[in-house]
């Protein structure tokens, strides 16, 4: 990392404009591509005390002369672990645009909220050829250093709906920043609470800049996330998420799931109702199938992911649900995208390509009937986009013949979940399922 001597540094501060020089040359071979303005832009609030640089807070102080400036250390450690995260560009999170304004379990204070930021600058965009107009004549554009515009990825379904999507990396990254900014200002808070408090009414108030924000910042660590170790099971999502505070204790945790970033949802299961457990934005948004509507989803890639390489953990996860864990089954979304990424994997076909021999198409699986009447439910796993020109229907697994072929495959995969799963293992049980609870907080999440 280079250590050459910054401009206009002083006692180990150097100025905003040095800072973004600095950003930009220590991140140069970064995966994460960043941008110039990390300091000097929006979202960046240098007079409030910090700066968000990836997942980190840097502190910004008021040196003589009234010019703002950061330490440098914590810029070349800021980027250092930025340096050090692996991305990548295939393995992508969907960023909107949802049906209505995305909802976020934060601070009213807090002034990142990115999910928010890029819709609204996607708004402004409009069509794609201005977004590259834009994106060749205008300034970079950056949410905590990164620069977002760089990674994002564009997608079209039915040639008229637009999405878009980041890679997971980054959203993790933009996920930790608005955590750390939120802890941020609540020490801050508490501090400015406490110096009041104590503060005798003789003496004069903290010195306030032009703005009339205080001029101080916290200093010191803020308290970590801690493991999260089924604090909350067995609870009902529709009660618990009615209680006072729940956001603030579920931002305590760290996710359940990949265990490193804040938690920032409770995960729960829409067909039982129970919570399974606190998690990233991250590992809730990657256990969504794609394009889910009411009874039809897409099999993806990434349920390589959850049905093999991190199939332990997921599976552990989605049996923190005791009506799941009772009845060793999944929630029939999950079920369904089992059956035809697993079960039918020898039946999908093949085409001949350079460089040998492709899978045809993309997998679809849709059902007719429900869980509630397992007798009548049917599962229908189909190829779409054949390369031939073919669209051709691959299976019909009836749903008692797929839940069955899940608990034999539970017990070779995660024996340790199998094990802990069944009738005699849970008691308090609803005697009836719970219907289906739909979920509007964004489009295509019913049903999950």
């Amino acid at each position: 990392m280079s250590e050459r001597v910054m401009p206009g540094r002083t006692d180990g501060l150097i100025t905003l404009g040095a800072a973004d020089a600095l950003w930009v040359d220590v991140t140069a071979d970064s995966s994460v591509p960043t941008a110039l303005g990390a300091f000097t832009r929006s979202p960046a609030h240098a007079r409030v005390g910090y700066v968000l640089l990836g997942g980190h807070v840097v502190t910004t102080v008021r040196a003589s002369g009234g010019q703002w400036s950061v330490p440098e250390a914590e810029v070349r450690r800021a980027a250092a672990e930025l340096n050090a995260v692996r991305m990548d560009r295939q393995d992508l999170v969907r960023v909107g645009p949802f049906r209505g304004a995305p909802r976020q379990e934060c601070d009213e204070n807090t002034q990142l909220r990115w999910r928010r930021r890029i819709t609204g600058g996607l708004r402004e965009l409009g069509g794609g050829r201005e977004r590259a107009a834009r994106r060749e004549v205008g300034r970079p554009s950056h949410l905590a250093g990164i620069d977002w515009r760089q990674i994002l990825v564009e997608q079209t379904r039915d040639a008229t709906q637009r999405t878009w999507w980041l890679p997971r990396a980054v959203v993790r990254l933009l996920d930790a920043a608005e955590h750390a900014e939120t802890q941020w200002l609540h020490a801050a808070r508490s501090r400015q609470a406490s110096a009041a408090a104590t503060e005798p009414p003789s003496r004069p108030r903290q010195a306030r800049d032009a703005d009339g924000r205080h001029t101080t910042s916290p200093e010191g660590p803020t308290a970590s996330p801690r493991p999260y170790n089924a604090e909350l099971e067995g609870q009902l999502y529709s009660t618990l998420s009615r209680k006072p505070g729940t956001s603030r204790r579920v931002a305590g945790w760290v996710c359940a799931v990949c265990r490193t970033t804040p938690a920032a949802v409770l995960d729960h299961c829409h067909e039982h109702g129970y919570v399974r457990a606190p998690v990233c934005q991250s590992c809730n948004t990657q256990e969504r199938p794609d394009h889910l509507y009411s009874n039809d989803i897409r099999v993806a890639n990434r349920y390589t992911r959850l049905f093999h390489t991190d199939a332990d953990h997921w599976l552990r996860h989605w049996h923190r649900c005791p009506g799941c864990r009772a009845r060793t089954t999944l929630p029939l979304p999950h079920l369904a995208a089992w059956t035809a990424h697993t079960a039918c994997r020898s039946l999908r076909p093949t085409h001949r390509a350079p460089g040998g021999r492709e899978l045809c198409g993309v997998l679809r699986v849709s059902w007719t009937g429900s869980q509630n009447a397992p007798r009548s439910c049917l599962l229908t796993v189909a190829v779409d986009f054949c390369p031939s020109g073919e669209h051709r229907v691959l299976a019909r697994v009836p749903y008692r013949e797929a839940a069955e072929r899940f608990r034999l495959w539970l017990a070779e995969t995660a024996p340790a979940v199998a094990a802990a799963a069944g009738p005699d293992r849970l008691d308090g049980l609803p005697a009836q399922v719970r219907p289906v609870i739909v979920d509007t907080s964004g489009e295509g999440l019913a049903l999950f």
